[in-house]
């Protein structure tokens, strides 16, 4: 073989090889990160999950592994949006996770949402941010111009499929979720946020994942099971359903992940 044809062979692999690696960067495998506050939420889908590597941050515990053949990180936040946000921001940036579903309960803001329907997130808010008196609409993040931080379509659109798939006997809302940092027990209070901001749910994670994921160009999606109805009888409502109301959220969640 000539030496001109041998260079120029070299050449065309050296330039194949070079689009492939190319490739491979700008498309990185999918990961997903999926939070929960509590155990009761996340630990059916770490039984659930091929778990294969457990690393503590900030005394919460990733669960790296694959669920339905997906790799995942699955993590218990703790309750409270300092716990979330914190949580949100080391799943994108150390776990390079592309994807954050947040499962869990939640109180009920519209009376047609009852104990055990789910709520998919259309945006989140958080409730309980005031700075009204220097000026900014209530719940805006000062100098965004920003209140409420929108859910991705595609993976809203994948949660409600999941919800009328494997649970078709559930019903299933799109709406806006309150977060705060706050149990909400009476119906003053529940008044309070509807009049503010309307909603459908309200719980005390949510609003901080969205805002991390925003920031950081992430895609998200809330899902929320109600397990009680924000008013007198909450708390017996939340102690009843908690169990409930969690473990069919992870099971949507599951058939959610396998179909992504």
């Amino acid at each position: 073989m000539k030496k001109h044809s041998i260079i120029a062979i070299i050449c065309i692999l050296a330039i194949a090889l070079s689009l492939a690696l190319s490739g491979c960067s700008a498309s990185p495998r999918d990961r997903i990160g999926i939070i929960g506050a509590m155990d009761v939420e996340v630990e059916s889908l770490k039984e659930a999950a091929n778990i294969t590597k457990t690393t503590s941050i900030a005394d919460m515990e990733f669960c790296e592994g694959t669920l339905e053949g997906k790799s995942v990180v699955i993590v218990k936040c703790g309750m409270g949006k300092v716990n979330a946000g914190i949580c949100a921001n080391t799943l994108i940036n150390d776990f390079g996770c592309t994807k954050i579903i947040n499962t869990g309960v939640a109180g009920s803001l519209d009376n047609e949402i009852d104990i055990g329907d789910i709520v998919v997130s259309v945006d989140a808010v958080q409730h309980d941010f005031d700075v009204v008196h220097l000026g900014f609409a209530k719940g805006e993040i000062p100098y965004t111009g920003l209140f409420a931080f929108p859910a991705d379509g595609d993976l809203r659109r994948a949660a409600v499929t999941a919800v009328k798939e494997s649970a078709p006997d559930v019903s299933v809302f799109e709406g806006r979720i309150c977060s705060g940092d706050q149990f909400i027990s009476t119906k003053e209070q529940r008044e309070k946020i509807i009049s503010s901001f309307g909603g459908m749910a309200c719980e005390m994670e949510g609003g901080a994942i969205a805002q991390t994921c925003y920031l950081n160009h992430t895609p998200f999606v809330i899902i929320r099971a109600i397990s009680d109805k924000t008013d007198e009888t909450e708390y017996v409502d939340y102690v009843v359903f908690e169990a409930q109301a969690a473990a069919r959220c992870a099971g949507i969640v599951r058939y959610m992940v396998n179909n992504l």
